[in-house]
């Protein structure tokens, strides 16, 4: 059974990119463009991993962050967080909010994808 991730991005040609890229290694994609949109699919659609955008319309990535965290559903789920404005004060925050792992853009896709083995424990390609 495939895993199941869910892309959180309100930049459409990146979840394009990264959908068509994850699709290609036999991974289901469920998509959120925003904060509210985010939390709803993780509660809803149970995703066994997250790719969390920082900056998005309502809210911000590391809102949701918190948010999940708090949630018994979520809070073990592993979120890789990805900001197009990467920085040791962001990554801190984002890794001390609970963040699996931390990437910024723009990012090699064999990058996010050896960080998405990593997050499921599975051996690189």
């Amino acid at each position: 059974m495939a895993k199941k991730i869910l892309i959180v991005d309100d930049d459409q040609e990146i979840v394009m990119l990264i959908a068509a890229r994850l699709r290609a290694n036999q991974y289901e994609i469920v998509v959120a463009n925003d904060a509210v949109q985010a939390i709803s699919k993780a509660h809803k659609e149970k995703p066994d991993l997250i790719l969390l955008d920082n900056r998005m319309s309502a809210g911000s990535g590391l809102s949701v962050l918190a948010n999940l965290r708090q949630a018994m559903d979520t809070i073990l789920t592993p979120i890789i967080f990805i900001t197009a404005y990467p920085s040791e004060k962001i990554k801190e925050e984002a890794l001390e909010k609970g963040a699996t792992d931390f990437i910024g853009k723009p990012f090699d896709a064999n990058d996010l994808l050896g960080k998405i083995r990593k997050a499921f424990g599975e051996r690189g390609l």
